[in-house]
């Protein structure tokens, strides 16, 4: 059985276990639907200047919370899912079988992209259908899913790299959360940023993978300009994360 293969087949038992824990595929599916409804409620009705147009903040929401989608599952999920397993003893057990350690990977990347592909389809559908958002087609659509398969994979890897400072499966959502959550808010991903934000907000949140990611994803929305080096950006920083685990990852627990 070749690489692929095996990859496919052990995405199946993945894939089990996510689903066999009900609550926590519900509230990643639930969570972006749901702050899309908080945030389009209280902040909708507004406008906020983007690329030089002005775009209604029903529209941005769908935008943001499509790449909010992403990040959840593809980092969030998967960091603190690894650091549960490890201090369970699964990683080690794992590690003592004759399953390589890419193909261990390999499956966690691909069920995370199957995750946040139907999360983008579920969002996207969501706020067609209240807040009548646009739909990337053709060349958009092209470019967005570059960038939905780059940033899913870069954002895994990230996931998989702040395996390596976390001590242990209590710490493993407070700094995931400590990780993630200031940079969504600079980035416009909670909070609108438009054009005249201050230049340190900018200059600090470009630094990061998180503004590229949703500056891409919304260009297919918004009808923002599309820059390949967003996508360059996050594919470096997914390389730097995979670097990083390869030579940090730890499979035993750490007592």
């Amino acid at each position: 059985m070749n690489a692929a293969a095996l990859i496919l087949f052990q995405m199946r038992f993945v894939n089990k276990a996510f689903w066999r824990n009900p609550a926590s595929a519900f509230f990643t599916f639930a969570f972006p639907l749901m702050f899309l409804v908080i945030f389009t409620a209280l902040l909708g009705k507004g406008e906020v200047q983007l690329g030089g147009r002005l775009i209604h903040q029903s529209a941005y929401y769908v935008a943001s919370m499509t790449a909010f989608a992403v990040m959840t599952a593809c980092y969030n999920n998967i960091a603190i899912g690894l650091a549960f397993q490890r201090d369970a003893g699964v990683l080690k057990r794992t590690r003592g079988t004759p399953l390589p350690s890419a193909v261990f990977f390999g499956a966690k990347v691909v069920h995370a992209l199957l995750v946040a592909l139907l999360l983008v389809v579920i969002t996207v559908t969501f706020g067609h259908v209240l807040y009548s958002a646009e739909v990337p087609t053709g060349v958009s659509l092209l470019q967005f899913l570059v960038m939905l398969v780059v940033g899913a994979a870069s954002f895994c890897a990230l996931g998989f790299a702040i395996t390596t400072v976390i001590p242990n499966s209590d710490a493993a959502a407070p700094i995931v959360n400590a990780t993630i959550l200031p940079l969504l808010f600079l980035s416009g991903i909670f909070i609108p940023i438009g054009d005249n934000a201050p230049a340190w907000i900018t200059w600090t949140a470009r630094i990061f993978p998180v503004k590229h990611f949703a500056d891409a994803i919304q260009a297919g929305f918004l009808g923002t300009v599309f820059h390949w080096s967003d996508v360059l950006v996050v594919a470096l920083w997914g390389l730097g994360a995979l670097l990083v685990t390869l030579r940090y990852f730890s499979w035993e627990p750490r007592h």
